[in-house]
């Protein structure tokens, strides 16, 4: 019964360690996010000038 507490115990005190001092992906980016092109107004608006070009020389 000992043992399972102390496991239960080591458990806790790695996920507690993990938390404070592992992984800090989650949630802190760098501020910048990359955008999907279909997502991109500057993109979008460099198709739509591209399209009225072919319009008007087509």
């Amino acid at each position: 019964m000992i043992y399972i507490f102390a496991v239960i115990g080591v458990i806790t005190v790695a996920v507690l360690l993990w938390q404070a001092f592992g992984s800090n992906t989650q949630g802190r980016g760098s501020g910048s996010t990359t955008v999907a092109p279909d997502d991109d107004p500057e993109f979008l608006r460099s198709i739509g000038k591209r399209d009225d070009n072919r319009d008007e020389d087509g």
